[in-house]
Formats: C-alpha cells, structure tokens, sequence
C-alpha cells in the first residue's frame, strides 16, 4: 500500500511549488497556484488509477457515456473552451467517471478528471440536476481551486501533513484514517477541502453552465435540499457531496434566483430531462453490492471470488475493491486482505517477506486453511516513529491467485490481536454455497403512478429490501412521506 501510495503523494507535495499562471475564468496572471496547467493535469492522470482503484468504476458502458456525453457538452460551453483561453486549458482534456460507490458523491481532481457515484445518480430526479452537479465540478477545475488549495496547504499546514505521511502514524491515534484510509490521505491531497468562495464561484458556474446548454437550472434546488434530508436520516455519519463540498450559504434558493437571473437576461431554460434520467437509472444498482463483498453472522463472504473468512468479534470491516480492511473498536490493530501480484506462489511472497531490511522474522510456517496451501510468517519491525510492532503475512495460493492477509499491532498488545487474526486468517475457505454465490444486489425499478393518492399509499404491497423504508423512497423520488402524487407520474423504487 505505502509503495503505491507514496508517489502519488510526493508528487502532489513536491511539484513546482507556486507558479505564476492564468486564472481560465478571469484571464489574469496570478501566483497563488501550487502547480502549472500542465502540473495538474499530471497530477490528475497519476490520482486517477487510484481513485478508480479505491472505488472502483461502475459497470455499465450505458451509463458510462450517458454521464461522459452531458460532461463534455457542458465542458464546450465552459470558460476552457472560450475564445482567448490559455491553449493550455484551451487543449485540457475532461474524463468523467461513475463510481460503483453507494455514497452520494461527486468530486473533481485538478486537471479534467470528474467523478460522480451511482449512489448520486440514483437520488437524482432529471437531467438537469445532473447536469448542474457536473457543472458545479467542471467549475472547481475550470477555476483551478484545487491548485489553490494546495498552494495554502503548502504555505500553512504542509510541513505537518508531510510528517504524518512519512511516518504514518500507524498508532498514534486513528488507525482507521492512518492506515485502513490511505487513499482518503491522497484524496484530501488532491483536491482537498474548498473554502466558501470557491464553493460560491463553482455554484455559479454549475448553474451558467447547465443554463447555457438549455437545462432548467433551478431544478437543483430540490436535489441539494434532498441531500440534506438523506444526511439528516443517516445521522450525518455518510460522507456525502455536503460533506466534500461545503454549503456556502442557502444553496438551493441560490440555485431558483441564480437561474431566475440568468432566465431574465434572456437565457431559455426550458430542459428538464426527468424520462431520460430515469432510462439510464432504471436497474442501477442501489446500496451496497453484496456481489463485491458482504458480512453477514460475523463472517465475510464474496460471491464474485468465491471465498469467505471469519470476522473477529468486535471488528469493522471496510469493503473496498482492491481490499478488505478489518479494524477493532480501539482502532489499536488492522487485518487487510488484498491480491499479492507481485509472485507466483505463496511461498515466495512468504520468503520475500523474510527478506525485507528492518524486519525480524519470529516464526514461520506452512499450512493449510480448509485443504487450501498457506504460508505464514510472523515478524517484528520498528517504525519511523519508534513504535515496536509485530506483524503477521498469511499467504493462500487460491483460484490462481495469492491472498494475502497482513494483521499488524504493537507488540505490547500482540497477545490481545495475535490469536484474532491467526484465526479469521487461518479460517479462510473456498465459498460453495449456492444461497452466497447467487447473491444479487438491490436495483432500482421505475413505476408510473395510476391514480393521484399519497405517496405512503403507493408503497402498500410493494416489498421492500431489508434497510430500504418509506422515508428512503421518498428522498430517493425528492417527495415527502405523506405528499400527493400525481396520475401517470414515474417514481423509482428499490427491488
């Protein structure tokens, strides 16, 4: 993790420094930049991997282009592709990603890179409000504030942030943020937390841009106020796009009076695009998707791979695509499972670990778990930060793949963690369940109303997903519980 990690993370801290270059949207020279147009779009094309890595994209070529084809509409219309615009943004290519996340996201990297989940993709009501959120993004690149961001960052608190990545701090505090969230590290890096007036300037330009291309901008109104319905339910404990992109004041009657002015000169807004979301939003997956990994009576279970292995009691399983983090409640160990491709065989990830400069093997061994061949190695090892730490590497030769697991704790409390993860990893098994491997994920379904009733009254005897009740659906169509729905109109359910 920390080799691939690592450079991503150099190059983001130590580029350029500030560099005197042209601000797109007002065409003046300025310093407070932390890289060149050239510089980011680097940095973007080395983040990209990762974030793809990390989350993972969404598997649909459909929905892919759809989201693509409305990004690059709206990026022509854009201050990058104006008449007297630096070439270097003038030739800037834009990449527009769905994430297969059930997080209601979207974020943008410096240098064209966007992203959008299928969790915000399916909380949308039309066209038109996606096509703001995408134009709030473009804005954040178009007006470089990531590069703005880091140029503060590098000037205030870098030297800090330096020193938590070099040493990682594994635990000096939070080993869920130090160690499970590396990733987020580099996230926060890259485009980082934007203060109000790029917040203010990127909902500007989200609402030009959408109105320039024919959409009803005001219609965003409804979907930021929806946002903070579905963040209010989950107790605000879901990282969401209020999260990542601070509310700078009243966003969503900026939103109808941003649009209104705009209309009043003379811009026509008359796009909604409600049948054409919902075309590409019908049978999206919806929450988590149990094909990618699920626990269920403390154990893990991946259908798609076709194993499973024991969850110590008391531990939280973070599920990402290229690997299964398990942390106890006193955030003092971590287990991670993940693909060794760097060998063929178990026992030469084994002996390489041996190998390494810094580490004492303590014991070493051979085994199997459930007839599968594993080699295990316990070692000790200091890091930069004086900690004494033990570490256990189990290798599984399966399906023509290395599994490793790492479990890792200080020393002191090896007695505490060590039988723990000897256990969940030794307990790793082949998946044949039928019931596990033919697991499917919730989809989203689309259903036009036969006669105006309540809304409330439309879910009687439809069955619902077990997590999935009447205030979900209801912020998922941006209606109320108890409001009247008319005749003949498409509302999304959840099968």
């Amino acid at each position: 993790m920390t080799r691939t990690l690592l450079p991503l993370l150099l190059v983001a801290v130590f580029l350029s420094g500030c560099a005197a270059s042209v601000n797109p949207i007002s065409g003046r020279r300025a310093f407070n930049y932390a890289w060149s147009p050239s510089e980011e779009i680097q940095v973007g094309r080395e983040a990209d991997p990762q974030i793809i890595a990390q989350y993972g994209l969404y598997d649909d070529p459909e929905v892919a282009a759809y989201v693509d084809s409305l990004g690059q509409a709206l990026v022509r219309l854009s201050h990058v592709r104006r008449e007297r615009t630096d070439p270097a943004f003038a030739s800037m290519p834009f990449h527009f990603r769905v994430l297969d996340s059930p997080v209601v996201n979207a974020f943008a990297l410096p240098g064209g890179y966007i992203y959008v989940t299928r969790g915000l993709l399916a909380h949308l009501e039309n066209e038109a409000q996606l096509a703001v959120v995408l134009g709030h993004e473009i804005g954040h690149v178009v007006g470089r504030h990531g590069s703005k961001a880091m140029w503060r960052q590098q000037f205030g608190t870098g030297a800090l942030l330096l020193g938590a990545i070099g040493g990682q701090a594994v635990f000096g505090g939070n080993a869920a943020e130090n160690i499970l969230n590396m990733g987020g590290t580099a996230t926060q890096l890259l485009f980082l937390k934007y203060g109000r007036g790029a917040e203010e300037e990127s909902d500007q330009l989200g609402v030009e841009y959408a109105a320039l291309a024919g959409y009803d901008a005001s219609q965003a109104s409804a979907f930021f106020r929806s946002l903070k319905r579905l963040s209010d339910q989950a107790g605000a404990e879901l990282p969401t796009l209020l999260s990542s992109h601070p509310d700078p004041g009243n966003r969503e009657a900026y939103m109808v009076e941003r649009s209104a002015v705009l209309e009043a000169r003379g811009q026509t807004q008359n796009k909604v695009g409600r049948e054409s979301l919902f075309r590409h939003v019908e049978g999206l997956v919806f929450g988590e998707d149990p094909r990618q990994g699920y626990v269920e009576n403390g154990t893990y279970h991946h259908p798609g791979m076709a194993f499973r292995f024991p969850v110590p009691a008391g531990f939280q399983v973070i599920n990402q695509p290229t690997q299964v983090v398990l942390v106890p409640e006193s955030q003092q160990a971590f287990i991670v499972m993940q693909i060794n491709q760097d060998y063929a065989r178990a026992r030469d990830a084994a002996q390489a670990v041996g190998s390494q400069q810094g580490v004492q093997v303590v014991e070493s061994g051979m085994g199997q778990s459930g007839g599968i061949p594993m080699h295990y190695v316990l070692v000790d090892a200091t890091n930069s930060d004086g900690q004494q730490l033990r570490i256990r590497y189990q290798f599984i030769d399966h399906a023509g793949m290395i599994f490793q697991f790492t479990g890792m704790a200080l020393r002191s409390s090896w007695s505490t963690y060590g039988p723990a993860f000897a256990a969940s990893m030794s307990g790793f098994r082949q998946e044949s369940d039928p019931a596990v491997l033919s697991r499917q994920p919730d989809r989203v379904e689309t259903m036009r109303t036969g006669a105006t009733q309540p809304f409330s009254s439309l879910l009687g005897g439809i069955p619902m997903p077990q997590g999935i009740d009447a205030l979900s659906l209801a912020i998922l169509n941006q209606v109320e519980v108890g409001e009247q729905i008319p005749v003949g109109r498409t509302l999304k359910f959840v099968r």
